[in-house]
């Protein structure tokens, strides 16, 4: 599961779980989306979100143990694609919000969780205990085009090839060097203090939401063409 603490205009979302993993399963989807939707619901002119997490990962994939309780490989499948479909709803909910997001990964980051990692503006990292890893290939699952569009969009092609193409475990230095994450930090309170001083230093900067999420959907258009996020007409305020 998660939950969302407010601290003025700032929103912290933490990722929690018993197994410290943060498996992406329809309970922990929609307890996210709910959370973001409660964000972008109260939000305020000079908001801003940073996402967290507790233990040795940040996020580690789809839960493929729920996937494959299924009875039959027609289910199995179903509850697949179902995982898919939310994973797609996160992403859009992300890149709608009306406000600078930034997640601070402080543990291993999975499948998956690089996706709701890449969903955010800024990527801050663990410098060591922490690893990107797209473990697609190995398992032979191709990677649907809303996220290679999110892929395209946030890191540069070398960058993919090494992450998709090699399956590397990137880590946070790596990362750093690969333009993937901005910046790296030695333990996991560093990370989550960092990613929470620059969700608090944005937010001072009082921007008006709507026109953060226009400007955020012209930059990322192609992504936001797949996703089906339109355009949206905003008065300009007067100068």
């Amino acid at each position: 599961m998660c939950s969302l603490e407010k601290r003025g205009n700032l929103f912290i979302l933490i990722l929690t779980g018993q197994n410290g993993e943060h498996r992406l399963n329809p309970n922990l989807f929609s307890s996210i989306i709910s959370a973001i939707s409660r964000a972008k619901a109260e939000s305020t002119r000079g908001s801003a979100l940073v996402t967290v997490s507790h233990g040795k990962f940040f996020c580690n994939g789809f839960d493929l143990d729920w996937v494959n309780a299924a009875r039959s490989d027609e289910e199995t499948q179903k509850r697949f694609n179902l995982l898919l479909d939310y994973l797609k709803q996160l992403v859009l909910a992300f890149i709608s919000l009306p406000m600078p997001t930034i997640a601070a990964v402080s543990g291993h980051a999975t499948a998956g969780g690089v996706v709701v990692a890449l969903c955010h503006d800024y990527v801050l990292m663990r410098r060591h205990r922490s690893v990107l890893y797209m473990i697609d290939l190995d398992l032979g699952i191709k990677i649907p085009e809303p996220f290679m569009a999110l892929f395209r969009a946030k890191i540069s092609r070398s960058a993919r090839r090494d992450l998709l193409l090699r399956g590397l475990k990137i880590k946070g230095e790596e990362a750093l060097k690969m333009g993937i994450v901005e910046a790296v930090y030695d333990g996991e309170e560093e990370v989550t203090n960092a990613g929470i001083k620059m969700a608090d230093d944005l937010a001072k900067r009082t921007w008006h939401g709507d026109f953060y999420a226009e400007i955020r959907r012209g930059l990322y258009s192609e992504l936001c063409d797949i996703l089906g996020i339109a355009s949206t007409p905003i008065a300009t305020p007067k100068l």
